[in-house]
């Protein structure tokens, strides 16, 4: 089984989450808890750097919200993480690629790429 990234973001999905996250990242972006939305998005785009290594890799990449997550995984397997967080499934199970503290420490798109590569061989 191959394995697969699943990408956790710290917000709920739905159009009017994505407004006031958009609208925060905009007016407070220091107070804003999703740094993985900041180095994948920006305020209301996906940024280039990460759209051409996500469109260019082999890995299986999987990207959820904190509620979505919870509803597909959470329900079946009890898992409880702090988000954001990177997951990476192994022989059925999860497991922490990268954690919320991590994540926290990038800054741009091009660190999440180099952690992601010096983690996985990516053939």
């Amino acid at each position: 089984m191959k394995e697969k990234l699943i990408f956790i973001y710290n917000a709920d999905s739905g159009l009017r989450n994505m407004i006031i996250d958009g609208a925060h990242k905009i007016f407070s972006p220091s107070t804003y808890a999703c740094n993985l939305c900041d180095i994948t998005y920006g305020s209301f785009m996906e940024n280039s750097i990460w759209r051409k290594f996500r469109e260019s890799t082999s890995l299986k990449m999987e990207f959820l919200h904190k509620d979505e997550f919870k509803n597909r995984y959470a329900s079946k397997f009890c898992y409880k993480f702090d988000y954001p967080i990177v997951l990476i499934t192994a022989q059925g199970n999860l497991d922490v690629l990268i954690n919320r503290e991590e994540l926290n420490q990038l800054v741009n798109a091009e660190d999440l790429i180099a952690m992601i590569q010096k983690r996985i061989s990516i053939d």
